[in-house]
């Protein structure tokens, strides 16, 4: 669904030359770009002051892979039950919570998602500082809490659920989301990619899981609390496991730039402005299918049991496309796969009008959740291909996924208000598809920046003298 994920890669000219013929936005190790500043470090080691020197990734190891494991783990249980709230809309829609409008209900998946990407603004930040382990473990306690409180609230009392299950359990997902990610970049630099794609598909994999597990506990007899509460037990025990096989590696860096001043900074990048702001308009229109996939299927007459695997289907597929970029991003090109997988959900977002079969709602969601992974899994990465500044890219990705953030919350309740009680499928689907392909054109728009600063790149050194 992606918060300030802390990975660290470089953009390098002089090394680009063959990247930017094939049009591809490459990230690679860093390497001493700066003459300058190379020339001072080594006259200074060779003064007597040392020098900090860049970090040497081992590329895995037992601890590395231990704290992939760990972050999957907490991806599946954090990202992978709110994206999973499609369950929750039908069953309090229908049962639960009939006192309120689907738009009302809406918006406690929509507040839960926003705090889970935008609280990294917090806990981004709070990661860079070294508090980690304060992190997951307050975050793990007050996630499991949170769940346990949600099987104690009442039928058609909205605002127990919307506090324990969206601003609680928002708030202990948003601690856990950005730490939990962005660990893994102390272990990896060419593997990274590959790494933050396997711990990605975590929260795809959950959305399998917890909907399976959701919907066959509340539709037997034991009712709505033992059923959460079993959840629940599911979520704790995993990560107790998740917190002890993290382990950060990498010392804080010792200088911090504020928000304000990243903000007025980055605000002069237009690729990265483009990113921002596609980030943000397209996630208005990205939870739709997401939420009301299943309550659409259960009201065009298709059979429960159907209804209820339609968001396993869907996010099934999404498990498939949040690994496909870690294989073919360093061929295709992180930017162009990420173009690609927004304009294609744009697209099937509109498919949502046409839903009366079961035949339509399998093709639906098995595309969509295809791409819709492909885009979940590329949002950090993104951010790492726009950052030429390691020290800027937590900050980056925090003020870009608070934006984003911000496009999650408002989104679902706009579609349920256009859905209104009368189920007029239609306005919503064409207003998110409308406001994702919007989105999908800022991306298009950040490609070809991209691309002119490559071809900048490519033809740079002409201009050097020879002997340079």
């Amino acid at each position: 669904m992606s918060g300030s994920h802390s990975y660290s890669a470089s953009i390098h000219s002089g090394s680009d030359h063959h990247a930017a013929r094939s049009g591809h936005i490459v990230v690679q190790e860093p390497a001493h770009v700066n003459t300058i500043e190379g020339s001072i470090a080594s006259k200074e080691q060779e003064s007597g002051p040392s020098v900090p020197q860049a970090p040497v990734f081992q590329e895995g190891g037992w601890r590395g892979w231990t704290t992939v494991a760990g972050a999957w783990l907490v991806q599946f249980c954090g990202f992978g039950y709110s994206t999973s709230f499609g369950v929750y809309q039908a069953y309090y829609t229908q049962t639960y919570i009939t006192n309120e409008t689907s738009s009302t209900i809406s918006w406690i998946g929509s507040v839960n998602a926003f705090l889970v990407i935008g609280f990294g603004l917090v806990s981004g930040r709070l990661f860079d500082k070294g508090y980690f382990y304060y992190l997951m473990i307050g975050g793990s306690i007050l996630y499991s809490f949170c769940i346990f409180m949600l099987s104690l609230t009442k039928p058609n009392q909205f605002y127990q659920v919307f506090l324990t299950q969206g601003i609680g359990m928002g708030l202990a997902a948003g601690t856990l989301y950005i730490p939990s990610v962005a660990v893994v970049s102390h272990y990896f630099q060419k593997k990274r990619a590959l790494a933050m794609t396997i711990v990605a598909s975590g929260s795809s994999f959950g959305a399998v899981i917890h909907p399976i597990m959701l919907n066959n506990l509340l539709s037997s007899s034991i009712g709505f609390g033992t059923s959460v509460r079993a959840s629940a037990g599911l979520i704790s025990g995993c990560l107790l496991i998740a917190c002890c096989m993290m382990h950060p590696r990498l010392p804080p860096p010792r200088q911090h730039i504020s928000y304000v001043q990243a903000a007025k900074k980055f605000s002069k990048d237009s690729a990265y402005v483009c990113t921002t702001m596609g980030l943000a308009i397209f996630s208005i229109g990205y939870y739709f299918p997401l939420f009301y996939l299943q309550l659409d299927a259960s009201l065009h007459g298709l059979s429960n049991t159907f209804s209820f695997y339609s968001i396993v289907i869907m996010n099934g597929c999404s498990f498939v496309g949040r690994l496909t970029p870690g294989f073919f991003a360093h061929r295709l090109g992180i930017a162009n796969m990420i173009c690609v997988a927004t304009f294609c959900c744009s697209v099937l977002v509109f498919g949502m009008i046409g839903l009366k079969s079961v035949a339509s709602v399998v093709v639906l969601g098995i595309i969509y959740g295809f791409f819709a992974g492909v885009y979940i899994a590329l949002m950090g990465p993104l951010m790492v291909v726009l950052t030429d500044n390691v020290a800027e890219l937590g900050v980056r990705m925090g003020i870009a996924f608070a934006f984003s953030g911000v496009g999650s919350l408002i989104g679902t309740p706009i579609s349920g208000a256009l859905l209104t009680n009368n189920y007029i499928w239609w306005r919503p689907a064409v207003f998110s598809g409308a406001v994702a392909m919007v989105g999908a054109v800022f991306f298009a728009a950040m490609r070809v920046i991209l691309f002119h600063r490559s071809q900048t790149k490519m033809f740079a050194p002409a201009t050097e003298k020879p002997g340079a």
